[in-house]
């Protein structure tokens, strides 16, 4: 009778453990009682049925799966959902300052006051990141109507620093600091914070100098974080020097290197184009604790790309291609680069299966020059064209030499010159660079074909664009002349030649 009386008891107050009495869970740290101590007094009470669960197994089950882990993810997720209501209607009120503002006063006060600890506010702003004006909006309400009832936390000042220079206001980020700092809330986050906005906005120095400062500071100490971003701060600016200093610091420290160590690391190698330190640097995360991720992985493929390393950007291609070829088409114009700039027997076929990956309004005009160039070193005309009319099509322009030369090269090879005229015609149209070679390599193409009136109408075009006539130019009407019997006119070049000061040629002299 007396075990009916207990389990029926016991049953009643395991009923009573809810989501909702979960929740206070996330703020106990180690159970009241030791398991240990659970498990030698509570198994001395009898039990007929050796099949039954008695007490000690329930608890084991609940303190391995139902732990402090558990209950705070359940209660992150209860609160994810109530800040995800209150911003639906922050975002709808977002262009009305007072509708928005009295969205807060009614929804957000009540919801953010159960949580002095600010992570209703936090959360809030990390839903609103692609909204980072209004985030802003929220923040600014949070400093002056809840700060005298709920003092704001390092994490709201902290999380406030960051959007405020993913907004390139470096100036209120360091107001939010020294806020911060007035009210004694001086921790390391908030240098981690207004470190990376310094470094986000190019402001190396500046970062260097707060790191300075924290390291005098009394109260708080840099982090593994704080290092993290001092190596990605110099980085990208190239000093390696500087990063791999900070590298040693971390060992000497004893600090333990995280993912974001390693990838500052190799971006800093990739930036200076170090290919070996960067290779290095991935070996040692493979061979480490700390394995390469996604992340890693798609820095690995820009390194390779862009020193041309085909074999192995390959190879990491196929390790991330799903995430690659549906999210990242800066990495496949990368990819598309390093094959243009190869001698790859399958490059074209190559580069047009990425192509075909890259959105239409994704549209890059470097790129589609790049292509240009391609199809004009592969004899590609047609594609050449096509690809010279969607530059035309999109108003890209091109202002190097190299370009053109490359692209009446193919013309030549083709004798083509109808359409090399075309295309001078419609690049002197579109502003784009012209040079002699131009005129030059149409008037060889029409007197190898005997055109000569329309050879000569080719200096009426170089006089239009004010481009004089060089020695060049005028060896080329020698040669045309003198190639098809155009007596009188030959004279008149070898005349022209020497009044300009070249010299005319020994047969011409002797004739």
């Amino acid at each position: 009778m007396m075990k009916r009386v207990w389990r029926v008891s016991e049953f009643r107050i395991c009923r009573k453990i809810t989501v909702s009495s979960l929740n206070t869970l996330s703020t106990i740290t180690k159970p009241a009682v030791p398991n240990q101590f659970i498990r030698e007094h509570v198994t001395q009470t009898p039990h007929s049925n050796g099949s039954q669960t008695v007490l000690p197994d329930i608890i084991s089950l609940f303190s391995d799966k139902w732990g402090y882990n558990t209950a705070e993810t359940i209660s992150k997720e209860i609160l994810r959902e109530k800040v995800s209501k209150l911003k639906d209607e922050v975002v709808d009120q977002k262009d009305d300052p007072e509708k928005l503002e009295k969205a807060l006063d009614e929804k957000g006060v009540s919801l953010f006051r159960r949580y002095p600890d600010g992570s209703a506010v936090v959360e809030l702003l990390t839903q609103l990141k692609p909204f980072p004006y209004l985030a802003m909006e929220v923040l600014s309400w949070r400093r002056k109507q809840l700060d005298y009832a709920a003092p704001m936390t390092v994490e709201e000042y902290a999380k406030g620093i960051v959007i405020a220079g993913r907004l390139k206001n470096v100036d209120l980020a360091v107001e939010l600091f020294k806020e911060a700092s007035d009210k004694q809330l001086k921790a390391t986050p908030l240098f981690n914070a207004l470190m990376s906005v310094y470094t986000y906005n190019g402001l190396v120095m500046r970062c260097q100098s707060l790191f300075h400062e924290l390291k005098m500071e009394t109260k708080c100490t840099p982090s593994i974080v704080t290092y993290n971003i001092l190596i990605s701060a110099f980085g990208r600016l190239m000093l390696v020097d500087h990063m791999e200093a900070t590298l040693r610091e971390i060992k000497e420290l004893n600090l333990t290197p995280t993912i974001h160590t390693y990838k500052g690391l190799i971006a800093g190698y990739i930036t200076a184009w170090m290919w070996e330190e960067m290779e290095k640097t991935y070996r040692i995360m493979k061979a480490g604790p700390v394995k390469p991720d996604i992340d890693i992985h798609l820095l690995m493929l820009r390194g390779y790309a862009h020193s041309g390393k085909l074999e192995k950007m390959e190879e990491m291609y196929e390790m991330v291609r799903d995430h690659v070829d549906h999210k990242e088409t800066p990495l496949i114009r990368a990819m598309i680069c390093a094959y243009c700039r190869s001698s790859h027997v399958a490059r074209v076929e190559k580069v047009e299966n990425l192509l075909r990956l890259i959105p239409e309004h994704e549209y890059r005009p470097w790129l589609n020059v790049l292509l240009i160039c391609l199809y004009a070193t592969e004899d590609l005309l047609e594609r050449m064209e096509n690809s010279i009319n969607e530059a035309f099509e999109n108003k890209a322009y091109v202002t190097t030499v190299g370009v053109m030369k490359c692209i009446i090269s193919s013309y030549f090879r083709h004798n083509a010159v109808d359409k090399l005229a075309d295309f001078v015609r419609r690049a002197e149209h579109a502003g784009w660079k012209v040079c002699r070679s131009l005129y030059h390599c149409k008037m060889v193409m029409y007197a190898s074909q005997m055109r000569i009136s329309e050879m000569e109408r080719v200096l009426d075009e170089m006089d239009r664009v004010n481009m004089h006539l060089s020695k060049k130019t005028f060896w080329i009407l020698y040669t045309a002349y003198q190639r098809w019997g155009q007596r009188s006119k030959l004279e008149q070049v070898i005349g022209m030649m020497c009044k300009h000061g070249y010299k005319v040629p020994l047969d011409a002299c002797n004739s």
